[in-house]
């Protein structure tokens, strides 16, 4: 299982701080801090600075790499900006973040997929938006699986994200993932599934505990890949559990690992 340190996103307050003032150990110690915190990837998201976009993300990727050996996740809608982050990554195979089934945004970043022979989030998402039903997502699905295949991605390299809405917006929300979810692993299952778990929550109190929650029930539907905060120890110690109870840890190896490092001390 996958997961991707979410907490380099200039949407962040002290990220876009330290950003501006280009404090490259503030930058480091986040990266750092996730690494050892259980993240195999990191993400870089500089997206919020539409102007300066291009020359932050070199700089971000440069400062990261100084500091830890881990693959990053190059995330914008920007394909410039992408293939800036891409072209300096240099510790292991990269992720894109990410693509979509819209034709004009395909045909932009799947000649960066290829060039760079990433991993790829594909989003949900076509021409028509962001599907409303969980027949639309299914469609969406089948859609991205078939061109990304004819386009030559193995399918291995590719991280479907069915999108999560909040819950708070309608009932099925929710449960829309997870059989979204569990119609990938039976159809698909060399392609993976991925989401940010913190949107289902939005506009709701007690955010994290919905947010833990979800981990748990997008676990055991088949999710297999996060972008998520791997300082939040409680969600951390979820995923640890859950990934031994489900069989996806030999001899429980991980989770008494987290445990001998204290991630479940009172």
């Amino acid at each position: 299982m996958l997961i991707v340190g979410e907490l380099i996103n200039t949407s962040r307050k002290t990220i876009n701080a330290a950003v501006q003032a280009r404090d490259a150990k503030f930058i480091k110690n986040i990266a750092a801090e996730q690494v050892k915190a259980g993240a195999q990837y990191i993400d870089v998201n500089c997206g919020t600075e539409v102007e300066e976009e291009t020359e932050i993300m070199k700089w971000l990727v440069q400062t990261i790499q100084q500091e830890v050996k881990v693959p990053l996740c190059i995330d914008s809608p920007n394909p410039e900006a992408l293939k800036v982050g891409l072209s300096l990554a240099a510790h292991g195979q990269p992720l894109i973040n990410s693509i979509t089934a819209e034709k004009d945004r395909f045909d932009r970043v799947i000649k960066l997929v290829l060039e760079f022979k990433a991993k790829v989030v594909a989003l949900c998402m076509d021409d028509s938006g962001i599907p409303g039903t969980l027949d639309d997502k299914i469609r969406i699905v089948n859609l991205l699986v078939e061109k990304l295949s004819a386009a030559g991605v193995k399918r291995d390299d590719i991280y479907i994200d069915p999108l999560v809405r909040p819950i708070s917006t309608g009932e099925s929300a929710g449960l829309d993932v997870l059989e979204t979810i569990r119609y990938i692993k039976k159809e698909y299952p060399d392609v993976h599934a991925i989401c940010g778990l913190s949107n289902v929550s939005f506009g709701l109190p007690k955010r994290k505990v919905l947010n833990q929650t979800f981990l748990i029930q997008t676990m055991s539907a088949g999710m297999d890949a996060f972008i998520l905060d791997p300082l939040d120890s409680s969600l951390m110690g979820f995923f640890y559990s859950s990934k031994a109870l489900l069989g996806k840890d030999q001899y429980c190896n991980q989770y008494l690992t987290a445990y001998r490092q204290g991630l479940y001390s009172e």
